[in-house]
């Protein structure tokens, strides 16, 4: 199984606004699979010993450095806490705090030292997670299959879930003919199911709550029509699977799935394109990073794309958004373009992680702005 902790919006945001003497961010791969966890370990022990030894070479407190070190040393020895992984861990640690994520996406071993967390990362965990949930409905049963990128999909036990329509309802069928109250024929049917629906989305709310994962709908009309009416979850797609999921192995509902999440992945990408260029021809675009940090820091970036991979290191100013490159990395700079997401995240702009060939341009960012600079 693929254990996932990804940080909520209002976590992320306060993570960015998170300062301390010494933040150290550690992102390695990890594995699902515990007999394989020693692999791991040891690059967050290599990982650890870097961003002690940058501290220490610039005469870091003693006494506050031995306390990242305690920390990181009894996360590398807790057996239990390796046993449950994905496939990445993010590890941001202070003096005095560690936090961890674990993550569904793959990322390149970092390890950073500023007085802030180097988020994007994790940014890019939140944007495109690659996992989903699966809503298998019919009148006759409910599943909810959860789907991961590279293990295999599995049922998600839910508490209080219908086991189907005629058990939601307290009856024998929801199909009787012969009229009961004022339910009966294809009126009283559809009367019944959406009953039996709204338990279903009452089950659903606690595990989908605080989640931003996709739930795919696996169902035929007008089960699919009727889920809909009732369903409270934002992530719905509007794309399902237009099967009856009765038969249908939870592997084969991930495969079916798949399709639907990359075209749901693409299509955000498409639409945040088509409004960079509209954008563009009001003066309200940018893929210049000195441009996008003033107005990240003014509240003026709408959405953002940002390059996950590159790393540009400097500062920027906290009052009026200069920026300040610098010639390397040390523990007095940090990557600018990560902290202008972290500022367009505070502020509310809609930010996404991506690969370089997703920016317009090749560009390390992409902003739209809510006015012209």
């Amino acid at each position: 199984m693929l254990y996932v902790d990804i940080p909520t919006l209002p976590e992320l945001r306060a993570l960015a606004m998170a300062r301390a003497d010494a933040c150290v961010s550690i992102y390695l791969p990890t594995t699902p699979l515990p007999q394989e966890s020693a692999t791991s370990r040891t690059e967050l022990r290599n990982l650890a010993d870097a961003a002690l030894g940058e501290l220490a070479a610039a005469g870091f407190d003693k006494r506050r450095l031995a306390g990242i070190a305690d920390q990181l040393t009894e996360l590398g020895a807790d057996d239990l806490f390796w046993r449950y992984q994905a496939h990445s861990l993010a590890v941001l640690a202070t003096p005095d705090t560690l936090r961890t994520f674990r993550l569904p996406t793959r990322v390149t071993p970092l390890a950073e030292v500023s007085d802030r967390f180097h988020l994007k990362p994790l940014i890019r965990a939140v944007t495109f997670p690659n996992e989903a949930f699966i809503l298998a409905l019919s009148e006759n049963a409910v599943r909810l299959v959860e789907a991961f990128p590279e293990l295999p999909a599995q049922v998600v036990t839910v508490s209080d879930l219908p086991r189907s329509a005629a058990d939601a309802v307290g009856r024998a069928t929801v199909n009787e003919r012969s009229p009961r109250g004022r339910l009966q024929g294809s009126e009283g049917e559809k009367v019944l199911l959406r009953q039996y629906a709204r338990q279903v989305d009452a089950a659903l709310r606690p595990v989908l709550a605080g989640r931003d994962t996709p739930l795919i709908l696996a169902a035929t009309e007008p089960m699919a029509s009727i889920f809909r009416s009732v369903n409270s979850h934002p992530g719905l797609a509007q794309e399902a699977i237009s099967t009856n999921p009765d038969r249908i192995s939870a592997a084969d509902l991930a495969a079916a799935a798949r399709p639907i999440l990359d075209r749901l992945y693409a299509s955000e990408l498409e639409a945040m394109h088509a409004l960079f260029e509209r954008r563009r021809e009001q003066g309200r675009a940018t893929t210049d990073i000195v441009d996008t940090a003033r107005a990240a820091t003014f509240g003026a970036v709408e959405y953002l794309l940002v390059d996950i991979d590159q790393v540009i290191p400097g500062t920027v100013d906290e009052a009026d958004g200069r920026v300040t490159f610098g010639d390397g990395q040390s523990e007095k700079t940090y990557g600018i373009v990560d902290e202008i997401a972290k500022r367009a995240l505070i502020t509310g702009a809609r930010v996404l992680g991506v690969r370089a060939d997703d920016i317009p341009g090749r560009a390390p960012l992409a902003a739209t702005l809510r006015h012209p600079l």
